[in-house]
């Protein structure tokens, strides 16, 4: 059976760790050519490295996800480099610490939403204009969180921006449908991410009571989110647009 991303040039924000890295390493395995995208110049590089060195083709662009010069021209720069672009994955997010919606500043609530939700928008623009120019169809999955579907009075603002992200999704789905670009999102549960493992350094005990809650009785690894952004973005899911699919070990089952 031909690679899930045969033939195709994939962007993926956020790509210098977690699970940003692992779809990156996972996209090209299964055939694409991969532009990474993130503020850490060191960390794309040495996931770049990885790549090629797995026979791999992939390049990375700095970019801030709350400075729209840069997010558009880190998209513009998988079209430089290879004339096209078919698929993307914004991954890229900031963190929240953990507390009350009363405890929560003003400035972080608007770095939150500058990255987290604005940054989305801004990147799921750029790249549905660089797929309608050069690919002509295509599709993006934006990353969200099982944080999203539910009250989140430990992460109430980092769940909100994500909620939004999934309207958003909703929104692009039905507006760019006829154009055959498709927009997803998921939405990860407990994975073992450095995001993760901050949140549990500031609340301890977090991850059991987080293991506790999922059936399948484990934390997932970033590869395996990345298995269901990977799918999504292929053609074998040709007729599926609109969904925010949970990826979270039936912990919201």
């Amino acid at each position: 059976m031909e690679n899930l991303l045969a033939g195709k040039v994939a962007f993926v924000s956020g790509a210098g760790r977690g699970i940003g890295a692992a779809a990156a390493r996972l996209f090209a395995h299964e055939g694409a050519g991969v532009v990474l995208a993130a503020r850490s110049g060191d960390q794309l590089e040495a996931v770049v490295e990885d790549i090629r060195a797995s026979g791999g083709t992939a390049d990375w662009v700095q970019c801030d996800l709350g400075d729209a010069d840069s997010v558009r021209t880190a998209v513009n720069r998988a079209v430089d480099l290879h004339g096209r672009l078919d698929v993307a994955f914004n991954n890229g997010a900031t963190n929240q610490s953990p507390g009350p919606l009363d405890e929560l500043s003003e400035d972080e609530f608007d770095r939150l939403y500058r990255v987290n939700l604005r940054g989305v928008w801004l990147s799921l623009t750029a790249e549905v204009a660089a797929i309608r120019a050069t690919a002509g169809a295509g599709a993006v999955v934006n990353n969200s969180s099982v944080g999203s579907l539910m009250g989140n009075p430990v992460l109430p603002a980092y769940g909100a921006m994500k909620r939004a992200v999934n309207s958003l999704t909703e929104s692009a789905a039905v507006t760019y449908g006829p154009e055959n670009i498709r927009v997803n999102a998921i939405a990860p549960g407990n994975t073992a991410t450095e995001m993760m493992r901050s949140w549990e350094a500031e609340s301890p005990g977090l991850q059991q009571r987080l293991v506790a809650s999922t059936p399948l009785g484990r934390a997932a690894a970033p590869a395996e989110i990345a298995q269901a952004a990977a799918w999504l973005l292929s053609d074998r899911a040709s007729f599926v647009t609109g969904v925010v699919l949970r990826v979270d070990g039936g912990a919201r089952a």
